[in-house]
Formats: structure tokens, sequence, C-alpha cells
């Protein structure tokens, strides 16, 4: 009986000996990127299989689903085991980003199997963007292709230091040393200056698991590790955990008046009880009383734990803010240089009005330089005006308020971003930030003793900005003039931004491609807010066709003081009129980005002010504006004797 008890005793123990080196276990993340159909997701598929991670019920389904979806005649198609949608399987093709976990003995693994195809880059930047390491798959029968070299460039950017270049389908060159030899130089040309750590070429057969888990007898020349053993071997550092503390604010929680919490999830560094801690925008510090976790007060805390810090002083700090080190701060600027990715069909154009996202924090950006696109072939920096979806390239980006963040090379949590299109909501680019500019400690807002309410009091007036849009020659200029000349009478102090007058100077070394025109409705804005500033009523009449140039000029005022006025005549009418002999050229190819001929206009979809001006006269036009007014001034007037109810 007593040698039972033992047993079972010493059973237990072995159970709690493995589960506490389980828990000891790193874990790795890595990502599979590269070139169409270069193997990567058989690869992940032979790593789940040889490292025991499939079980039998899954093995008859993968072998089911390869006779009906596979590539490899009648070998089982390790591909499927990711390639989880239809259309992939059907394609051939991965287009989403698949993770899986597996684990051997030696550590624990999260991998990334992301898109080869040119169209779906920016999933590949999603995967990149949380990896420690990249494999990156070149088919020996290929050889190094643009893919392979524009993903082993994001790779780089996204702070990724170590490569696994697995040469797959080695079996397909007869395992010809040569091969093998001339694409590994190959990659390290290229490669020279990515900044990687480590670049370990690996021959492989990942459709028969040479040299993936096992060590290959058909490549007896390769004498290095196999995959797993390396994936379970290489070093990487743990940059959140080592880094100066970091703290975005997610949330305030406050459920009652004896608890004021901040929540989020601790980006880098740790914290304890009592540690003096900084608001990184303010500057105003305190120290950490407690820190609350699901399972109650903890002693300390750090990257990657999800926390609510509470603080010994009521200090002001709200979700968009950072709770830092005081002795390690990160930057706080409104201008900063960073990498950027493009991702959308739609150019990037310098000039137009962007958000911006950091992990925490949102605000409205603009790219205000372009300083030039990264050739994804040679890494040789290229002058350029924009960038093409899934170019890359370096860049100056202001934002309107400042932003707390570090560079990216110190902290990818704290040092990435994305872009976000103001009209579509859709996310156009990824960016890692490089540094601050220097500019932006030397510019600082001057405090002023006349605001603009007073200047609008001596002018006994509302600052307004009527913004007149539409087609060549439907007649904007006409009915703005119209529109200045009652005003003026009737006492209102106006100005009028023409088009065609400002690029006489303000604006005439700008063209009309799509990257002058962003950057003529940039300029024009920035001075109608400066002269609504002033106390003026501001008419403005440009064609400004885009949308999104539209809503950064509207955005740069208060709610109410832009009014945006569609004068909407239809292109048949402006043409026949064509009171400068535009559209004749147009027409006859005589004259280039010409609106609504071969360059876009993107009509108005809510405009306070609709005119529509056909079979009406301009004085027709500006008896309905003048009613708008009187109505607008009949609205605030009721609004303000009722005391703003």
């Amino acid at each position: 009986m007593r040698h039972s008890t033992a047993k079972s005793i010493e059973a237990v123990e072995s159970v709690r000996e493995y589960l506490a080196g389980q828990e000891r276990k790193s874990l790795l993340r890595f990502l599979t990127c590269g070139s169409v159909d270069d193997g990567k997701s058989t690869l992940i598929g032979r790593l789940l299989s040889d490292t025991k991670q499939i079980f039998e019920d899954q093995l008859a389904t993968l072998e089911r689903d390869s006779k009906k979806h596979g590539t490899t005649g009648e070998d089982v198609d390790f591909a499927l085991l990711v390639d989880g949608l239809e259309a992939e399987r059907e394609q051939g093709i991965t287009i989403d980003v698949a993770y899986r976990f597996f684990a051997t003995p030696k550590r624990e693994f999260i991998v990334a199997d992301t898109p080869g195809h040119e169209q779906y880059t920016r999933n590949m930047a999603t995967g990149a963007s949380t990896a420690d390491l990249a494999i990156v798959l070149v088919d020996a029968r290929q050889g190094v292709l643009a893919q392979t070299r524009r993903h082993s460039i994001i790779a780089s950017l996204l702070g990724i230091r170590h490569i696994v270049l697995a040469i797959n389908k080695i079996d397909l060159v007869d395992f010809d040393q040569a091969v093998f030899d001339r694409i590994v130089a190959d990659y390290a040309g290229f490669a020279k200056d990515l900044g990687f750590a480590s670049i370990a070429p690996i021959p492989m057969s990942a459709r028969y698991g040479d040299n993936v888990a096992r060590r290959s007898e058909r490549i007896g020349w390769y004498s290095g590790p196999t995959l797993v053993d390396h994936l379970e071997t290489v070093v990487v550092d743990d940059i959140a955990v080592e880094g100066p503390f970091r703290f975005p604010v997610q949330y305030v929680n406050r459920p009652n008046l004896d608890f004021r919490g901040f929540a989020g999830t601790i980006a880098s560094g740790s914290v304890s009880q009592g540690d003096e801690v900084v608001v990184a925008k303010s500057g105003k510090g305190s120290r950490i009383k407690r820190i609350v976790a699901q399972g109650g007060d903890l002693a300390s805390a750090v990257a990657g734990q999800a926390v609510t810090l509470v603080l010994a002083d009521e200090v002001e700090i709200s979700r968009g803010n950072m709770l830092v080190a005081p002795n390690a701060r990160p930057h706080v600027a409104d201008q900063f240089a960073a990498n950027l990715v493009w991702f959308n069909e739609h150019a990037l154009l310098p000039g137009r009005s962007y958000i911006l996202r950091t992990e925490t924090d949102q605000a409205s950006a603009t790219v205000t330089e372009l300083k030039c696109r990264i050739n994804v072939n040679n890494f040789a920096r290229e002058a350029a005006k924009s960038l093409e979806m899934n170019e890359v390239g370096i860049c100056n980006i202001s934002v309107q308020s400042p932003i707390a963040f570090d560079s990216f090379a110190d902290n990818r949590a704290t040092g990435a971003f994305i872009l976000i299109d103001r009209i579509s909501n859709a996310t156009v680019g990824a960016g890692m930030i490089l540094h601050p500019l220097r500019r932006a400690d030397n510019i600082h807002w001057q405090s002023l003793d006349v605001d603009k309410k007073e200047r609008a009091l001596a002018k006994n007036q509302r600052p307004a900005v009527f913004w007149f849009t539409g087609l060549s020659g439907s007649g904007k200029s006409t009915i703005a003039n119209l529109l200045e000349k009652k005003l003026h009478a009737s006492g209102r102090h106006t100005y009028i931004l023409d088009g065609d007058n400002v690029r006489h100077g303000l604006n005439r070394d700008l063209g009309f491609t799509d990257e002058d025109r962003v950057e003529n409705i940039r300029r024009v804005a920035e001075v109608a807010k400066l002269m609504a500033d002033a106390g003026l009523i501001v008419i403005v009449s440009f064609i400004s066709p885009f949308r999104a140039e539209r809503r950064m000029a509207r955005d740069l005022l208060p709610k109410g003081e832009f009014v945006e006025v569609f004068v909407d005549t239809p292109f048949e009418e402006c043409a026949k009129r064509d009171p400068k002999g535009l559209y004749a050229q147009a027409m006859a190819g005589k004259l280039k980005n010409f609106t609504g001929v071969d360059s876009p206009y993107e009509a108005p979809e809510a405009p306070e002010i609709h005119l529509e001006t056909l079979g009406k006269s301009p004085e027709m036009m500006v008896e309905l504006l003048d009613e708008w007014l009187i109505e607008r001034d009949r609205m605030e007037q009721q609004y303000e004797e009722g005391g703003g109810i």
C-alpha cells in the first residue's frame, strides 16, 4: 500500500514538474512570407504535422480534402491545414493572415501564415507587426523575386531582426547545392543593408519534410540545423519587457466617487506599487497606489499584462495619453519622420488629410513631405511625388495635435501607427515612426490678446467660410461675386478667394496633377481659416474636386462655420458654355488633367446648400443663398434667446 502511495505521489510530482516546465517555456512569434506559391502554407502544415499537433480525425479530414482540393497528387496537401477560406482552396493562394499555435518540448510558437500575392501586402504587414522572426520562403526553381524583396524590406521596417531563408522545393532542382549557394548569395547581397541580426539559410522540401523537423538524408552536403532546431534555439531580445515603462491609457474607469483608475495593457517595461510615473503629454507626476487585476491587486506587473492603475494623486489623464517612467520619457511632438507602407489602390497624396491612429490615440494628420520611395528590388531611395499601392516610402508627417510616441526601433507598440481615409474609413497605410522632427521643437503657439470672438464682435458679424465647389464653367465665380456684392452692400466684411486669382500668387508653383490639386486646396483652406479667425466672411470659389480635401477644410473650422455650396451644373452645360475654351482643348487631348474629362470630380454628398443652376440665373442663385442666410440667422437668434437650449 505504501509502495502504491509513493508511486502516486511520484506521479503527481512528475505532472507538476511537467506543467512547471511548460510554463517556463519561451514563446516565439514568427511569420512565413515570400512570393506566391513558394510553399508557405505547406510548410506550416508540415510543421504542425511533424510536431504532432494534428489529431487523427484532423488527419483523416485532411487526406479527404487533399483529394478534393489538393495540388499534390496522391500525397497529403498540408497547405489545406492553413488555407481555411474556400476562396483560398479554390484558387490555391492564401488571402487572409492565418495564425496557428504549436509547441515542441523546448519552446512554444505562434506562427502567422501571410499572403504572397502582391495585392495582399497589407495582410503580410499585419502578420509582421508582432513577429520576432520571419521565415522568408524562396522557390528553389525561381530564386529571389520582387515579392521576396518587398516582404523582406517590410519585415525590416517592422522591426524583425531574425530571418530564416527557407529555400524550399529543393527536391525539384535535384537537391543541387550550387542552386542553394547561388540563392543564398543573391539574398545576402540584397539584404546586407536591411539591418538583420541573423540570416539562417536552410535547404528544404516542405512537401516531403526534408530539413523541416527531421534532417534530410537526401541533402548530405548541408550540415546546419533543421528548421525546428533553429526555431527552438534562436535567441531574440524581448524589447517589450526590457524597455522603459509605457502604459497607454485605453479607458478611465470610474464606477463611483471612491475609485478612479486607468485601464490598459502595459506596452513595455514593468511597474510596481509605489513607483513614480509621469503623464507623457503634460509632464505631471504621481506614483502608483494600486495595480488592480482581474484576480485582485498585484505588487507589480510587466509588459503584456492588462491592468488598472490607481494613482496617489488626482492627475488629469484621458484615453490617448500614456503613463511613463519619469527618467525615460517618450517623445511628444506634432511632426515626425516615418517609414510608410501604402495599402490603398488610390495613391498617397501629400497634403491630403488622413486620420492617424496609434495604439490608443487619434489625430488628423497630413503627409507634409514624401522624402523618397524605397525601391524593393535594390533598397535604393528614389524621388517620388506619391506612393502607389504596396509601395514603401519615407515621409514627414504633421498631426493636428501633439501625440506621445517612441521611435519604432525602440518600441514597436508605441512607435507604430495606421492611416485611415477620412471618407471611406478604410485603412490606407501603416507607418513606423523614425524620430520627431527638430522643427517641431522650434515651433510653438504664440498667445495673442485679441481673439477671434473679439475680432468678429468688432465687425458685428459671425465668421464663416462659404465653400463654392463645382465643375469649371458651372458659374461658381459669378455667383460668389454677386454674393459678395450683396453682403458688402449690407455692411458685411468679406473676402473672395478665387481659384484662378490665387494661382497667380500663393499657388503659382502648382500644376493640375492630383498631388498639386490636393496641395492647392490645403493652402487655400489654411488661408480661409486665418481669414475666418480675423472675423471675416470668406467666400472660396474653387473646383476642389476631391471630397477628402473639402472634408479637410471643413475640419479646420469650428462646427457650423464651414458652409459647403454645391454649384450643380451638368457637365454638358458646362462644356457648352466653355467660357475659357478649356473643355474643347481637354476633349481634343490638348489639355491634360482637366476635371470632368480626364480627372475626376467627386460631387458633394450632403452640402449645406445645393444650387441646381440649369435654367436659372445667377441672381436667382444669390436669392436662394440670401434666404438660407436669413433662415440661419433666425434660427441662431432663437437659440440664443432660449438660453442655448
